[in-house]
């Protein structure tokens, strides 16, 4: 995969920290942008937004769209080399921002749906500590077989996980799994579920700030 677009903004002049933070399927880098004004931050913060690349979606009957991997619905585990090649993308946008002079344990990954799932699979598998990992109405790819996919580098990295209770694209009980599937592995995972669909409603908008500011602050 070539190296990604991708929208930046900074709450100010002096970010403490980078959050990469990875879009829905169909969506694009300016799905989460208007949300950063409205995050109640301590702490001046510099978001990185990147676009997937354009893939034919075969749940779609293959059209095409941003998609950080295809959807099979009768082969599961046929997304897991698109999977690896975003996560290799966002690594690299990870060792940008590391040459712009954050410190890997300045940065969050951060993910909606599609995105969510590369969020967990660069931030569980990343060879350096990162500051945390945000996986919103997510699971976690093949759980089954985590154990063999994750580093010890981010055993101890906060981990919030938010879904709607009313998901029909993702039902919260995958979700549920995933969590039970980290926290096996001693993974440390706020959970937070609201009264929502596939979506982000303002009460979580303030808890995700909140959760910024808990990971920043230490």
């Amino acid at each position: 995969m070539d190296s990604m677009e991708f929208l930046e903004t900074e709450t100010g002049d002096n970010p403490v920290g980078c959050v990469i933070w990875m879009h829905g399927l169909g969506a694009d880098a300016t799905d989460f942008e208007p949300i950063v004004p409205m995050l109640p931050l301590d702490q001046d913060l510099r978001f990185v937004f990147p676009n997937a690349p354009i893939r034919p979606i075969t749940v779609n009957g293959g059209m095409e769209m941003r998609g950080w991997y295809d959807i099979d619905p009768a082969s599961p585990l046929a997304s897991n080399d698109d999977i690896r090649q975003s996560v290799d993308a966002v690594n690299q946008l990870v060792e940008a921002e590391v040459a712009k002079g954050f410190r890997f344990d300045q940065i969050t990954v951060a993910g909606f749906s599609q995105g969510g799932v590369i969020a967990l699979e660069a931030g569980l598998g990343h060879r350096e500590r990162l500051r945390g990992i945000m996986a919103l109405s997510t699971y976690v790819n093949d759980h089954e077989h985590l154990a063999e996919r994750v580093g010890f580098a981010n055993v101890d990295t906060p981990i919030f996980m938010a879904h709607g209770v009313s998901d029909a694209a993702i039902p919260i009980t995958r979700a549920i799994t995933s969590r039970q599937a980290l926290m096996d592995l001693s993974y440390q995972v706020q959970w937070q579920e609201y009264a929502m669909g596939h979506q982000v409603c303002p009460q979580q908008i303030t808890h995700i700030g909140q959760w910024l500011n808990s990971i920043y602050s230490q």
